[in-house]
């Protein structure tokens, strides 16, 4: 028997004795089944109160990190790589450790290829989590919709926002619509949001978040399911609020990362002053036109000054891809020069939202529906991205208009 079909047979042994395990009972592994230990964790020990069964769609950093919380909260979890995933499932199968985290896989996870993801849709799944990139939601969609024989309510990690009837839609709302195709009709979907490094919680250093769900139930209960006590939870009901904020500080980070790269561009000598005055005023403009953006698609500004909006571009800022092409960009490349001669084989999620969004952006500016000189940063930004032109900005344009909301 090859390795995937006894890969497959184990999850369906697993998951007829789901009641054993749920009551502290660890079933002996004989023959067939001790060859693959290193593919199914058991939960060796009684770990009390309710466990769930909880499926990851993405075996990314964060979509793998999650998984921390979710396990040390008592819950059985399967992630399940995307078709790209391949090397790191492999990695993870091998030596319980993803190769971008390199903290040990808990023992109550179990990493399978994306072939496999029928089999892992046990009939105990009470979640599944989307952890794929923004580019990768329709292909998880596509992948679970036709699998799906009941509706199972979904969290997700993706941050985006998708263009649809010429306005701007949050991916949770598109992933309902997409689900009711299938027949299922209105499935709770959610997201999380807040400043949550992957190889932080991985570590399981403390962190911040927010669970975003307009059924208040719901959420209590995907709270119960992920709590520890270094992964603490805040709910909002705020889903369009908080999807925003998400998706836009990857975006903003662009400008706010830009200052480093400004400086190293001229003769820097060690002992001059730096530019963290420029970086807090671009970063408090980034805010103001999120404000902006959020309040006009019918969010609440507190999401805004919270840990979806401020908490979280705070940290994007800190560091990582977006930040490093906001570098780049100050240093006078363009997007493209920046992209194929630095960063060729990273995603640059803000990039990727400006080249989703922007035209967009210009066109609701265009037509009046949002202020034409409102969103001076963003423009900036997306003159930047889409047009591959310099990155410029200009001051006095941040002070044309005074956003109210």
């Amino acid at each position: 028997m090859d390795r995937r079909k006894l890969t497959l047979k184990i999850i369906h042994f697993h998951a007829r004795m789901g009641r054993f395990f749920k009551s502290g009972f660890t079933p002996k592994r004989t023959g067939e089944e001790e060859t693959v230990t290193d593919l199914v964790k058991q939960n060796q020990s009684n770990l009390g109160g309710s466990m769930y069964d909880i499926l990851i769609v993405g075996a990314g950093a964060m979509g793998t990190a999650f998984c921390f919380p979710l396990a040390d909260a008592g819950n059985r979890v399967t992630l399940v790589g995307t078709h790209l995933d391949g090397e790191w499932v492999k990695h993870i199968q091998e030596k319980d450790v993803h190769p971008k985290l390199k903290t040990p896989i808990p023992e109550t996870v179990t990493a399978l290829f994306y072939e496999d993801l029928e089999a892992a849709l046990t009939p105990d799944i009470g979640l599944i989590v989307l952890g794929v990139s923004s580019a990768g939601v329709n292909w998880a969609l596509d992948q679970l919709g036709p699998l799906l024989k009941r509706p199972i309510s979904i969290l997700m990690l993706t941050k985006g926002l998708t263009v649809e009837d010429g306005g701007l839609r949050i991916l949770p709302e598109k992933v309902r619509r997409e689900l009711s195709r299938y027949g299922f009709e209105q499935t709770p979907v959610g997201a999380v949001a807040g400043p949550c490094i992957a190889a932080e919680l991985a570590a399981r250093r403390d962190s911040s978040v927010v669970f975003a769900c307009d059924d208040g139930e719901i959420n209590r209960q995907w709270i119960q399911m992920a709590s520890t006590p270094y992964y603490h939870i805040r709910a909002s009901m705020d889903v369009i609020g908080i999807e925003f904020c998400a998706a836009l500080k990857n975006f903003y980070t662009l400008a706010i990362g830009a200052p480093p790269g400004q400086l190293e561009k001229r003769e820097r000598i060690q002992t001059i002053p730096q530019v963290h005055n420029m970086a807090a005023a671009l970063f408090t403009q980034a805010l103001e036109e999120m404000t902006y953006i959020v309040t006009h698609m019918g969010g609440d500004v507190a999401s805004v000054y919270g840990l979806a909006g401020s908490g979280d571009l705070y940290v994007t800022c800190q560091a990582g891809r977006n930040s490093r092409m906001g570098r780049l960009l100050g240093t006078g490349l363009t997007y493209t020069e920046a992209k194929s001669q630095h960063m060729a084989q990273d995603t640059v999620e803000g990039a990727e939202l400006a080249i989703a969004i922007g035209p967009a952006l210009e066109r609701l500016m265009s037509q009046g529906r949002l202020g034409h000189h409102s969103l001076p940063l963003a423009q900036a930004i997306i003159d930047a991205i889409c047009r591959d032109a310099p990155l410029r900005l200009i001051w006095k344009d941040f002070f044309l208009v005074q956003n109210k909301y």
